[in-house]
């Protein structure tokens, strides 16, 4: 596996105090891997040949980039298992969660791969005689990608891709709690032949490496994947210098059953909503508002679900949820645990799993 930061073609680990320890969340005492963080430096550096390579990337003909794209499907295509073994035991999702997660990433690459041949202006009508009007589209420049660790080979997919296809050039920000399945990703793009310079990776923390993307003035656009409170910081300071920029934050997501509801498909969506992906997901159910005529039957139901779910690390057999994501993420459930229970009835769960205590269960 590869490790570190990667830059002008380059895998890099700079020297620096501050240190990236990824730890296996169903075994917190096992460390996947250790390496110095990128640093504001990286990022100048990575900008600055990201700024290079756009030149010549720009002027390549969209069907052109576009086959690069669909060498990298190709490449991920034959590497599902190995890569969904990455993705679960660094973040923690069960293996079949895991595989689905790239299979997702690569229908979003086959999809951008043909967007290559879908790169069209318009024509409009003029208001003038002997006019003819039309539009064109046009690469940005660089453009910075910021992602979070729930889905860290799916949303680096799904930002890195069209903007590629499109001309642009990119300066890529993974979480530092899953930088495996990110390098992966820059794997398949350099097996694949994108040019150096056109995909840069800067592995750091988000206070140094995040806002020196942020703030970089060559970077054109930002997309930003993650908190709502530090979308907001990303969207303000960002778009203060005139940069253009998307935000995909957090969510508050409600089941609505109806009293005709088919209770069995009431709860069976609502396990996968709530309990898919540990919850950790952004459309993750966290409510469910039920006609009084069918409340009791639809608890129960879920109470015994919930009671039923084989709860482990995600590499083992027949395991049904993995763990939390990290330390602090496993200390801020808890903290919503106790919040709950002051406001209402637990009826089953709500706490950690003590036989399990090796990890963030």
């Amino acid at each position: 596996m590869k490790t570190g930061s990667y830059i002008d073609g380059e895998w890099y680990q700079p020297k620096g105090s501050r240190l990236i320890r990824n730890l296996n969340p169903a075994n917190a005492s096992e460390v996947i891997c250790e390496y110095p963080a990128a640093t504001a430096e990286c990022v100048q550096r990575a900008v600055a040949g990201a700024k290079e390579a756009f030149k010549t990337w720009s002027k390549v003909p969209s069907t052109e980039r576009a086959r690069v794209i669909w060498r990298a499907t190709e490449i991920a295509r034959g590497r599902v298992e190995e890569f969904g073994r990455t993705l679960t035991h660094e973040e923690g999702k069960i293996l079949p969660e895991g595989c689905g997660e790239i299979r997702k990433g690569i229908s979003v690459l086959e999809y951008y791969a043909g967007a290559g041949s879908r790169l069209a202006g318009r024509t409009l009508p003029a208001e003038g005689r002997n006019m003819f009007t039309y539009t064109i589209r046009r690469p940005m420049g660089v453009v910075g990608l910021i992602t979070p660790w729930n889905f860290p080979w799916a949303i680096p997919v799904w930002k890195v891709a069209p903007a590629l296809v499109a001309g642009n050039t990119c300066v890529f920000k993974p979480s530092e709690i899953t930088p495996n399945t990110a390098a992966h990703m820059v794997e398949i793009f350099e097996e694949a032949g994108l040019p150096k310079g056109c995909l840069q990776m800067v592995v750091g923390y988000g206070d140094d490496v995040g806002q020196a993307i942020v703030d970089h003035p060559d970077v054109k656009a930002l997309s930003f994947t993650g908190s709502t409170a530090t979308g907001h910081k990303v969207y303000a300071a960002a778009a203060s210098r005139g940069a253009k920029v998307t935000c995909e934050l957090g969510g508050k997501n409600a089941v609505i059953a109806l009293a005709d509801a088919d209770v069995d498909g009431v709860v069976s969506a609502v396990m996968n909503g709530a309990f898919g992906s540990t919850g950790q997901r952004c459309t993750a159910t966290s409510r469910l508002l039920v006609h009084e005529s069918i409340a009791a039957e639809v608890t129960e139901a879920l109470v015994e679900g919930a009671k039923a779910l084989k709860i482990g690390p995600g590499l083992s057999e027949g395991v049904q949820m993995g763990p939390i994501v990290d330390e602090q993420q496993f200390k801020s459930v808890l903290s919503y645990f106790e919040i709950g229970k002051g406001e209402a009835k637990c009826l089953t769960g709500g706490s950690k799993v003590e036989e399990l205590s090796e990890g963030y269960f």
